[in-house]
This record gives C-alpha cells, sequence and structure tokens, in this order.
C-alpha cells in the first residue's frame, strides 16, 4: 500500500505542476486525467471515495513542491516539552503547517505559544528531515519537517483548541507518541543534538 501511495504522489505532483504551466487545452485535459488516476490510486489505498479523493487534489496549484511541517523543541532540567493532540490524543513537539508571510522563526514560536501556552524564542535549527525518510505512517503529500531548538522565555502550561495536554518529559518516560507527527528515534535525535550545542544542523 506505501508503494502505491508513492506512486499515487508522484503522478499527483506531475499533474499538478503541469496544470501550472499548460497552455493547450488538451494538455490540461492531459493532466488532469493523470490527476484522476492519481486520486483512484490513492483511494484504493486508503479512500474509497475517489471523486472527493480528486476533489481534495484539485485544491493543490501551481508547482508542486513539498509541505513545511515546523516543530519547536524546549527542554528544561533535561526533559522535553510534548503537547497531547486533541485529534488523536497521543503526544507530540508543538508545531504545525507553516504558514504563508511566516518565516520558520516566527511559525514556530506562535506554534508553541498557540499550542503549549509558553513563549519561546528560537534559537537554532536543529534538523531537516524529509518524512518520508522516517517511520512515519504514510501520508497524502510529501512533507519536509524543520525542527527548531527554542528556549522558553515565559508563559504557562495552557491547553488550547487542539492540544488538551502540556508537559515535559525525559527520553526514557516519554507518553504514546502521534508516530504522525514525531517518531521516538526523532525525539532521540533531539535529545543528542541538545547534549551537543555545537553539532551542525541534521538533515536528510
Amino acid at each position: 500500500m506505501s508503494r502505491l501511495l508513492t506512486w499515487s504522489r508522484r503522478l499527483q505532483a506531475l499533474a499538478q505542476s503541469g496544470l501550472a504551466y499548460a497552455t493547450s487545452p488538451y494538455d490540461v485535459e492531459r493532466y488532469t486525467g493523470i490527476r484522476r488516476v492519481a486520486a483512484e490510486m490513492i483511494a484504493a489505498a486508503d479512500d474509497p471515495d475517489a471523486t472527493k479523493m480528486e476533489a481534495r487534489l484539485a485544491l493543490e496549484e501551481g508547482y508542486a513542491t513539498p509541505k513545511i511541517d515546523v516543530r519547536g523543541a524546549c527542554f528544561d532540567n533535561g526533559r522535553i516539552l510534548l503537547v497531547r493532540e486533541r485529534s488523536d490524543g497521543l503526544w507530540t513537539l508543538p508545531g504545525g503547517w507553516a504558514d504563508v508571510h511566516e518565516g520558520p522563526r516566527q511559525a514556530v514560536e506562535k506554534e508553541i505559544r498557540e499550542e503549549s501556552g509558553y513563549e519561546a524564542r528560537a534559537v537554532k535549527l536543529f534538523a531537516v528531515w524529509d518524512k518520508e525518510q522516517h517511520n512515519h505512517p504514510p501520508d497524502l503529500f510529501h512533507i519536509w519537517k524543520l525542527v527548531l531548538l527554542c528556549e522558553i522565555v515565559g508563559g504557562a502550561a495552557a491547553h488550547s483548541m487542539e492540544t488538551d495536554g502540556v508537559g515535559f518529559f525525559s527520553l526514557d518516560n516519554l507518553p504514546p507518541l502521534s508516530l504522525e507527527r514525531i517518531t521516538p528515534r526523532q525525539i532521540a535525535r533531539l535529545f543528542a543534538l541538545h547534549a551537543h550545542p555545537h553539532a551542525p544542523t541534521e538533515f536528510d
């Protein structure tokens, strides 16, 4: 199933980029057909409603590029800040999609404030990970994850519309993680990078 999803995502990216530059109505028709095939393949792997999937894919316009997920790694006394997502009841680093007109620093500091209640200051880019190269569940889109080391400078733990738990955890006492967002190995890498402040940014 994961190979089928990978192939369908490639077809979707080709169709999306093709539609962004197509000038001939024949090319538009061809690329739209490729997108329809991609939707049917994704539906076969994950969702029985190909029409709904095609409508979702049609929302993606312009040249196809990876989506950017920003996450903040905040440490305190050998523990890392995690938040519990209401959507699945599991824990992850505070963060989410990068918004247009936001830089990485602004995006991650906003996400930490909104999801945990803490005010934070981004100080270093820890890692740039290609989600496909880590042990995450398959995703509809190709995603890069930017993890920034952040220092807490104020605020207090608070829940939000998206989170209902906030806490600091040691590496040997992690809660159940939202593997869609973060994996135990990635958390371990962040602890290792934090222990070596002069280590270079890790990237795939």
